[in-house]
């Protein structure tokens, strides 16, 4: 999962953000559903369907753990670390996917697409990017990044066969096996590559400090 000592212990001030991020997140998810609800297509499974949703649900899970974790005077489990990990590196492949391949797309308000498309991302990124509070993750579990993702298309593609659904037009069962072979194939590369950065970042950034001489 991940090696090394535990990072640096996490700041009042960035656990008080976390927190407040993670419930921001939250109450944007709750707003767009509830807009579905009243507009009569208030289906979860459709909803919740959206990568996009899962993936900024799990990180702000993540976050909200993460800032009370902290404020409680306790470090992050390896396994913890490795789940932040995934969820940032998921939220790379959102932003990218949504501002290259479906810029514009969804019924939710403008305002709460470029939040969960852009900004949450730029966030997460940052986040672990420049706060060292988290191990050093082992390359060999980069791997597991796919999990979450495959087992998503999986169902996806599953439901573009029988009920016709599929959150982005790129996955309809219309545009052929070639088409859907490639942008698997795709996507599977773009969470490698989002995660391998993640995994990059937390060596870089975690490691410990050369002791003083003398």
């Amino acid at each position: 999962m991940s090696d090394g000592p535990a990072g640096a212990s996490t700041p009042v001030a960035v656990a008080v953000l976390r927190i407040s991020t993670a419930l921001v997140v939250l109450a944007v998810l709750g707003y767009a559903y509830g807009l579905r609800l009243a507009a009569g297509d208030g289906n979860p499974f459709d909803y919740f369907g959206y990568f996009t949703n899962q993936t900024s649900a799990l990180l702000a899970v993540v976050l909200l753990a993460s800032g009370a974790t902290a404020i409680a005077g306790l470090r992050s489990s390896p396994a913890f670390d490795l789940v932040r990990g995934i969820a940032t590196a998921s939220l790379i492949v959102v932003g990218a996917i949504y501002n290259t391949l479906v810029p514009g797309t969804g019924s939710a308000p403008p305002w709460v697409s470029v939040l969960l498309h852009v900004v949450l991302p730029l966030l997460a990124v940052l986040d672990w990017a420049l706060v060292p509070d988290r191990r050093r993750l082992r390359w060999s579990a980069l791997p597991v990044v796919l999990v979450h993702p495959l087992v998503w298309l999986v169902v996806v593609l599953i439901r573009g066969r029988t009920d016709g659904w599929v959150p982005y037009g790129f996955l309809l069962p219309a545009n052929g096996t070639p088409s859907l072979v490639l942008h698997v194939v795709g996507l599977s590369a773009a969470v490698l590559a989002a995660g391998a950065a993640v995994w990059a970042l937390s060596r870089r950034a975690s490691r410990p400090a050369a002791r003083p001489r003398g």
